[in-house]
């Protein structure tokens, strides 16, 4: 989830989840059509022993935002059997991550052009 969020934590793990969101995303494209299946998992915080080996005391996070390893795992199963490409365990609304993804998707034709945007033109400078 911090590939989403990555103000919730330090710079270089977040940025590791959101490369492996993008690598997962590209390589799910480019093997559409081989039978072979990609997923990328967003999972949030998970009962784990990564915690402790952070140094970080797992009973002072809050129970409501832990989310069970057997269960996550359970979830990510069932994601890739309904042929999610993104599968995020303790999203309730999956037509969330639909608009997201649609939003970013709508940006595609304007993101590499010719010209800079008007809002970045000095007044009276020729387009």
């Amino acid at each position: 989830m911090l590939a989403l969020a990555p103000e919730r934590f330090n710079a270089t793990y977040s940025g590791t989840k959101a490369f492996m969101l993008n690598l997962s995303t590209a390589l799910r494209t480019e093997l559409a059509n081989t039978g072979i299946r990609v997923q990328a998992v967003l999972p949030g915080a998970t009962r784990t022993e990564i915690w402790g080996k952070a140094g970080i005391d797992i009973a002072a996070l809050p129970v409501d935002g832990l989310m069970d390893v057997e269960e996550m795992v359970d979830a990510a199963l069932a994601g890739l059997d309904m042929g999610e490409a993104v599968t995020i365990p303790s999203l309730p609304d999956m037509a969330e991550w639909s608009r997201f993804d649609s939003a970013r998707l709508a940006m595609g034709p304007n993101l590499s052009l010719a010209h800079a945007a008007e809002r970045y033109k000095r007044p009276g400078q020729a387009a």
